[in-house]
């Protein structure tokens, strides 16, 4: 391999937060403020209803909402919007990614399925079915929440399907990671946890799908930018000036601790709903004392 491919989602995608109410319904208005915010700090691509949105304890009908009131946020703006469509249900995430194509969103994100651990057979005919609907697909490799490997073989036979146009890869190996770039050039690899975005886009990776870019997006984008133009030094000073705060932002649970920082430092979003729970104190210290060290980049 020679050449980075392109990047469908741009370089910086931020997965973004499920803003809510004190009562805890979707807060629509802080969600298109929050879009306009994070396609101002230099995010290329929104992905909505993911796993830091929360995504396992909304309704259908919330997302869909959800999906519309994001779209319309940033319409005017070069950002694009993605849509957190998958689960461990093949038929349910197909009629789901049917409806938020008719909300206006650009593409869909698909976790490999939870739980009922299919074989690899069964993720090829899983990610294809979702493919078939017809929008751009970011296949997501987490095997740390689903039990469930994507391997390298099965990427390849996905990356021939014409929708299937990217990987978000939290496998937190880098030698997966890389023979995925090898192996699948077509498929443009993006750094699922942000303290892998700077080595995985040193063997390959076009980007990030990054909880951190609520708080620090355009310190991440001059990172990447830095590599794209062979700044390596750079990146590397951006990356451990970064590191404390991503650290952080995963002490505990994501989306905690991130969102605990939105309504510090931000404006308020509301609390995580149960299962998890909100921030502790000392987390949000942790990420205050982080996001200090960033101030002057």
């Amino acid at each position: 391999m020679t050449d980075t491919p392109a990047a469908p989602f741009g370089i910086l995608a931020t997965a973004m937060i499920t803003p809510f109410t004190s009562s805890g319904e979707v807060d629509h208005e802080s969600a298109w403020r929050l879009a306009r915010h994070l396609s101002d700090q230099g995010s290329d691509t929104l992905v909505v209803t993911g796993t830091t949105g929360e995504s396992p304890t909304m309704t259908d009908d919330e997302k869909v909402a959800l999906y519309r009131t994001v779209a319309e946020a940033v319409k005017e703006k070069d950002t694009l919007v993605v849509a957190g469509t998958g689960s461990n249900d093949t038929n349910h995430s197909i009629q789901l990614s049917r409806r938020a194509a008719e909300t206006g969103v650009d593409g869909f994100l698909a976790v490999a399925p939870y739980y009922n651990k299919p074989s690899q057979a069964g993720l090829i005919a899983h990610f294809s079915a979702i493919a078939d609907v017809g929008l751009p697909v970011m296949v997501y490799n987490i095997p740390g929440r689903t039990s469930v490997l994507i391997e390298v073989d099965t990427l390849v036979a996905l990356g021939v399907h014409p929708n299937i146009v990217a990987v978000k890869d939290a496998v937190l190996d880098l030698e997966v990671t890389s023979e995925t770039v090898e192996r699948v050039p077509g498929l443009p690899v993006y750094s699922g946890q942000d303290t892998f975005t700077l080595p995985m886009l040193a063997v390959g990776a076009v980007g990030v799908v990054s909880v951190v870019s609520h708080l620090a997006g355009r310190v991440i984008k001059t990172m990447i930018e830095a590599t794209q133009r062979g700044d390596w030094d750079e990146a590397r000073r951006l990356h451990y000036q970064l590191l404390p705060l991503c650290q952080a932002c995963f002490l505990e649970t994501n989306p905690a601790p991130v969102k605990a920082a939105m309504n510090a430092f931000w404006e308020p979003v509301g609390d995580v709903r149960l299962p998890l729970v909100a921030a502790s104190e000392d987390t949000l210290s942790s990420v205050e004392k982080a996001l200090g060290g960033l101030q002057g980049l």
